[in-house]
């Protein structure tokens, strides 16, 4: 009788005879003789009914895994490039908003509702998510979709770049963002993926962190030269062909890497290729919609989005109010962003060290206070009182403008570590795809709020009297996610993974 299993011994058929026994090894040995044709039909209906089992590999040699080694290290690499390029998006969109502002005179409510209409991409990353897990293209499913995206980008910015500046190209320049934010949703969801990937081998929350730094550090270097490069040049073209040709060698890095990860010498790609592709999209979806539902991970991700959804967004008007009303320079906004990436940076790294400590839900509480306060600092500056204090408008937005931002920024942190720990195997870019497009969704919302509360108020291009009104509303606003604050884990922390259930 043959094996039907490579690694299992032979199983008795069901005449076989006993060899001669004695005493109770005897009866012993009659019990396992008449429980053996149950067994032996058992398995015969498995091996009919099952498929074929999955050959195991040969093992690999040294130099095969020292090889396979390097090439992780490259695409962690190409993964730590896409984070440090996403973050330096900031330089190009720095002088989008110049352009769109003063080139084709938008106000400051439209431009807000092009910021907010812009991102509507974002919201399908659950989509490129379950597709780069269930979908390979040749034998790789995470690269070829990082150089999608890049290739997207650099299609909309270049294209930006050669455009004349008219009111009736308006359209185009609308379609060329939404192409260039589809191609940066496709390239976090893949790196994000990646991030989760690596994360298995590692320390909980070093790559996280790592990754952030890069993020808050191509946004650092993003808003430095690109307030430097606006204020020398004035043409916001230039920074847009500078943007391209970084997206072009982002494109030539991932198309050159060979794609090594820690699953790649698993099975998971054989349990895939052997289903349609409908099927594997249809049970990737099925496993999202599994993971989303358990309560560990529902509750904590339903306080963060909903905490930046029910806060009114004034970026918009307050860019407008700092350029127009204050008139202040592009380099002093762009270095006000570099001084809140610098606070990014620090508090991830304070994080690392000592943060990741305390346990969430007292964690997340006191960083939501803190931001609440630095919303409300914008009436120091709105209301002149810093110039009472002795303290320049230019002085003060650089040190304090990017504050709100940089807290709402770190607050996410938090969340993605819990989610690594939490993600089922298969489901890291799904997963982190709803996550991201989930805060992409927020963001909208929060920003459409704002356009209505621009409205309710009576806030214009020609007056910001009742200003101060609304940045109060938008302070009381974001307290409100204290309310409920029981759905994050109490006693989780990201030393020791420790989570209690609601």
């Amino acid at each position: 009788m043959l094996c039907l299993s490579p690694r299992a011994p032979c199983l008795p058929g069901p005449h076989a005879k006993a060899p001669p026994s004695a005493g109770a090894g005897d009866n012993a040995h009659r019990l396992t003789l008449r429980a053996a044709p149950r067994r032996w039909r058992l398995a015969r209906h498995r091996g009919c009914s099952a498929a074929a089992p999955v050959p195991v590999p040969a093992p690999r040699t040294t130099a095969e895994r020292w090889g396979s080694l390097r090439e992780m290290r490259r695409v962690w690499w190409v993964c730590g490039a896409g984070y440090w390029v996403q973050g330096f998006r900031c330089f190009p969109w720095l002088a989008l908003n110049f352009h769109l502002t003063r080139g084709l005179g938008l106000s400051p409510v439209a431009l807000q509702l092009v910021q907010n209409a812009g991102s509507l991409p974002l919201v399908a990353k659950p989509l490129f998510g379950v597709l780069s897990d269930a979908v390979y293209i040749g034998r790789e499913h995470r690269l070829p979709y990082i150089s999608i995206g890049a290739l997207l980008q650099l299609t909309a910015w270049g294209t930006l770049a050669i455009m004349p500046v008219t009111g009736d190209t308006f359209p185009t320049h609308m379609i060329c963002i939404l192409i260039g934010n589809l191609g940066a949703s496709v390239t976090e969801v893949v790196s994000d993926a990646v991030v989760t990937e690596f994360s298995r081998t590692q320390r909980t929350g070093v790559l996280q962190s790592y990754a952030f730094i890069g993020l808050a550090a191509g946004a650092l270097l993003g808003n430095l030269s690109g307030g430097y490069v606006l204020l020398r040049t004035q043409e916001p073209k230039i920074m847009f062909t500078a943007f391209s040709v970084l997206l072009g060698l982002q494109l030539a890095l991932s198309i050159g890497t060979k794609e090594t990860l820690p699953s790649s010498h698993g099975n998971s790609r054989s349990l895939l290729v052997k289903s349609s592709l409908w099927a594997n999209l249809r049970k990737q979806f099925s496993n999202l919609m599994t993971a989303v539902r358990e309560e560990r991970i529902f509750y904590p991700l339903a306080w963060i989005m909903t905490s930046f959804a029910v806060v009114p967004v004034l970026s918009g008007t307050m860019f407008c109010f700092q350029t127009q009303h204050l008139k202040l320079d592009s380099s002093i906004i762009g270095l006000s962003k570099v001084m809140g990436q610098v606070m990014v940076v620090s508090l991830t790294v304070l994080y690392n060290r000592y943060l990741k400590r305390i346990p969430l839900r007292r964690l997340v509480c006191g960083v939501q206070i803190m931001y609440a306060f630095a919303v409300l600092s914008e009436l120091i500056l709105v209301k002149q009182v810093n110039l009472m204090l002795g303290i320049p408008n230019e002085v003060y937005v650089l040190c304090f403008s990017a504050l709100a931002e940089a807290i709402a920024q770190f607050k996410v942190l938090p969340f993605s570590i819990l989610l690594s720990s939490l993600c089922p195997p298969g489901c890291e870019g799904s997963l982190f795809a709803f996550f991201t497009s989930g805060l992409v969704f927020s963001a909208i919302l929060s920003g459409v709020f704002g356009v209505g509360l621009s409205a309710l108020i009576g806030l214009s291009s020609g007056g910001y009297s009742s200003l101060p009104l609304g940045i109060l509303l938008q302070s009381l606003a974001a307290l409100l996610p204290l309310a409920w604050l029981s759905f994050v884990p109490e006693n989780w922390t990201a030393d020791g993974k420790i989570v209690k259930q609601r």
